[in-house]
């Protein structure tokens, strides 16, 4: 097509964290609007700072020298006992939405996933999040689970453990387990 910039997908090297941290605020796009819009912020920080710091695998999308997008994927166990691959945070700049760069990541994590003999991809979005749905489902993603919420009408404030998550013991985010 004239005039577009291709795009390099990468492994992350660790100059590119300061570059991945600024596209954190990306994965608070389509989270519920009943949700603790600083807690989330604060969460999403905290997943990030957590794959850079970690040893499973992240892309970098790289276009006219600027990072423009990262994804983390990782390997866990469906409750079947089947390993899938799983995508952690896929954060794409905003200027760089609709021009390949979802796809050129997620196409990256699909041949990682094939290389290490896994039949499957999952990932989570938020319901909110239409633009997201749309480009999952136009790469063949299809809904499995469904989690649904009750807002109480009581105005007590919701109890937090520790580790972030709530006082059932589930932590706020899916565990990656090999």
């Amino acid at each position: 097509m004239p005039g577009t910039v291709p795009t390099t997908v990468r492994r992350y090297a660790p100059g590119d964290a300061d570059a991945v941290r600024a596209l954190a605020y990306r994965l608070t796009v389509g989270v519920a609007p009943w949700r603790d819009q600083a807690a989330v912020a604060v969460a999403v920080t905290g997943w990030v700072a957590d794959a850079i710091a970690g040893t499973e695998p992240i892309w970098v999308a790289v276009r006219d020298g600027a990072l423009v997008g990262f994804v983390h994927a990782a390997e866990r166990r469906h409750f079947t006992g089947e390993r899938d691959g799983y995508v952690g945070e896929l954060a794409v700049a905003a200027d760089a939405g609709r021009t390949g760069v979802g796809r050129a990541l997620m196409a990256a994590v699909h041949e990682w996933a094939a290389g290490r003999g896994l039949r499957r991809v999952t990932l989570e979005t938020g319901a909110a999040n239409a633009t997201a749905r749309a480009f999952y489902a136009a790469l063949g993603y299809v809904e499995e689970d469904v989690r649904l919420t009750l807002t109480l009408p009581s105005q007590v404030p919701p109890v937090h453990d520790e580790d972030g998550g709530d006082d059932t013991g589930e932590r706020p985010r899916p565990v990656h387990q090999p």
